[in-house]
């Protein structure tokens, strides 16, 4: 009888895909398949070779390869990256050739010379991950080279991914690279070790009243941005850590979700002046207990509490705090405990993106600044909420508002130079002022002093993109999912992708962000224009008009929005559809 068995075995898989391949046909396709010919002869198949790979098939911008050693292959997949940085190291940013590479260690099935399944279809998804130039590898492929080969691993965390339903645990190769904002890679010593790692969950009230919660909350977030203030520590943002309240939660699989080591939890007591406050802080990768203590004063004493548990942090993970980085940490919050109390009841009103919670944070900002006029974050998150009424048109006049925005952000900034979050509020008024030069600049200086700033990551990456640099606005997106890979708000990241694809005529990756953008937020108008002009310039003109038809209908109810006008015409440069494409 004949053997219908399937064939399987497994393999290293090692997807590679040209950067911006439709761009740069345009631009010189004779000069791009004589280079790409060019590399291949004299570079990539000659590397293959060398480390016993098979080349499965050729797509005219890409290739899959096939290693029986998963060390070779990554292996590999830096000799040849390192060869194309030099190769095309005189050639004009515009006009490279690069590659993204992904690889993957997994079962295949064999179906003649192809090879098919998951093991497959998992590196390409980190291909799609890698940064142009450079290498994403999945877990299993991290734990089998680790401590084989001199480079640094960053990890991503769990990534999702098109048609997986599970994150995919993913970690980025730095190597050199000829892509602009590249982190060189250091090949002294054996394997580096990743940074060490952190995520905060909310706090538990434990004080009997439900209308206490949001000073638990503010108790875990003020300690969240004590700790994103250290360079050397990676900390997740409070959106995505605290997606995780009210749940009962293994903190194996938080930390395995969101990519950390170590997991921090706790609780407050909050009984007239009386606070107490415990916490606890968990190896995430065994379940055990790191260290554990239980914290009393009174409110009065609220401020020294937070800074003793966040050394405490920092002490037990082995990353020290100075003094400097302390005092800069609390340099955020007021001095009054009544106007930081205000503070913490506003920020859950900011978070809901409403006109009604706009109205509440501008009622509890106001005592709050009346009582200290010098609270710099105040008027930063301020500033932020009014940028917001002015694109949902909250307020009876957009341009008010963003007068009023910018009044609150110079402020915050003034108050407190090295505050991230008014710099941050800046720059996200300036970005939507259509001033990206400006907003790189003041987003920019938010990151020097808060490097976890998911959020600022989040805004430069749109930032950057409109300006043309890909690949930093890229890097930038990697870095807010990196910081915050649940937050409620991550179709910014879709969003700043899509700008960065849209950007660099990349436009099935585009239309993919953006797909992944509208699935979160239907309603953001913004992603069905420019994925439609980006279905149009792929010639489907037809679900591009639909697309359209969708952003003008999405758009109609906001006909107050003049103020942002020199933003929407800046975009409108991007995506105008050709002629003959009108939304009717």
């Amino acid at each position: 009888m004949p053997n219908d068995h399937t064939q399987r075995r497994l393999a290293a898989i090692f997807a590679a895909d040209m950067v911006g391949y439709s761009r740069l046909m345009e631009i010189d396709e004779e000069s791009v398949i004589a280079r790409q010919k060019a590399h291949r002869v004299d570079l990539i198949d000659p590397s293959i070779a060398r480390y016993n790979g098979r080349i499965v098939k050729l797509m005219g911008d890409g290739m899959l390869v096939e290693f029986p050693s998963v060390v070779d292959a990554v292996r590999c997949a830096i000799e040849v990256q390192k060869g194309m940085q030099e190769r095309e190291a005189g050639v004009a940013d515009s006009e490279r050739i690069c590659y993204r590479v992904g690889i993957n260690l997994g079962d295949i099935v064999i179906d003649g010379d192809d090879i098919l399944g998951d093991g497959v279809n998992v590196a390409a998804r980190l291909e799609g991950l890698a940064m142009p130039g450079g290498i994403c590898i999945s877990d299993v492929v991290h734990q089998s080279v680790a401590g084989k080969i001199d480079t640094i691993f960053e990890d991503l965390g769990g990534q999702k991914v098109k048609n997986f339903e599970r994150p995919i645990r993913a970690y980025r190769i730095l190597t050199e690279t000829g892509s602009r904002g590249a982190v060189a890679a250091s090949t002294s010593g054996a394997a580096a070790t990743v940074k060490p790692s952190i995520a905060v969950l909310a706090f538990q009230n434990m004080s009997g009243d439900p209308e206490q919660e949001y000073f638990s909350d503010g108790i875990a977030e003020d300690i969240i941005t004590g700790l994103s203030q250290i360079s050397d520590l990676v900390v997740i943002a409070r959106n995505s850590s605290f997606s995780y309240k009210g749940q009962q939660v293994d903190l194996r699989r938080v930390g395995e979700e969101l990519g950390v080591r170590y997991v921090l939890e706790g609780s407050v007591r909050r009984g007239g002046d009386r606070v107490r406050v415990t916490g606890q802080l968990i190896d995430a990768a065994t379940g055990g207990h790191v260290w554990a203590d239980r914290f009393d004063g009174t409110l009065d004493d609220i401020f020294a509490l937070q800074d003793d548990i966040t050394a405490k942090v920092l002490s037990a993970v082995g990353t020290e705090i100075t003094q400097a980085e302390v005092k800069r940490a609390r340099s955020e919050r007021t001095a009054d405990v009544a106007a930081w109390d205000l503070y913490l009841r506003a920020l859950p009103f900011y978070e809901q993106v409403d006109g009604a919670g706009h109205a509440e944070v501008k009622r509890l900002l106001a005592k709050a600044i009346e009582i200290d006029p010098g609270f710099s974050s105040a008027h930063a998150i301020l500033s932020l909420s009014y940028v917001q009424a002015a694109f949902h048109a909250w307020e009876a006049s957009a341009a008010e508002a963003i007068a009023q925005a910018k009044v609150s952000g110079l402020m915050a900034v003034s108050l407190d130079q090295s505050n991230p979050l008014g710099h941050a509020a800046l720059g996200s008024l300036q970005m939507f002022s259509a001033q990206p030069d400006l907003s790189t600049k003041s987003l920019g200086r938010a990151l020097e002093f808060n490097p976890n700033f998911s959020a600022a990551y989040g805004h430069l990456a749109n930032s950057l993109a409109f300006q043309g640099r890909t690949v930093e606005a890229l890097e930038a997106v990697q870095k807010a999912q990196r910081g915050s890979p649940r937050d409620p708000a991550r179709y910014l990241w879709y969003v700043g992708t899509m700008n960065a694809y849209f950007a660099s005529a990349e436009y099935e990756h585009c239309v993919e962000a953006a797909d992944k953008a509208i699935q979160m937020r239907p309603n953001f108008y913004g992603a069905h224009y420019i994925s439609g002009a980006a279905l149009a310039l792929l010639g489907r003109i037809e679900e591009a008009g639909d697309r359209v038809r969708t952003a003008c209908e999405l758009r109609g109810g906001s006909v107050r929005l003049n103020s942002f006008e020199p933003f929407l015409r800046w975009i409108f440069r991007l995506v105008m559809p050709p002629p003959g494409l009108v939304a009717t």
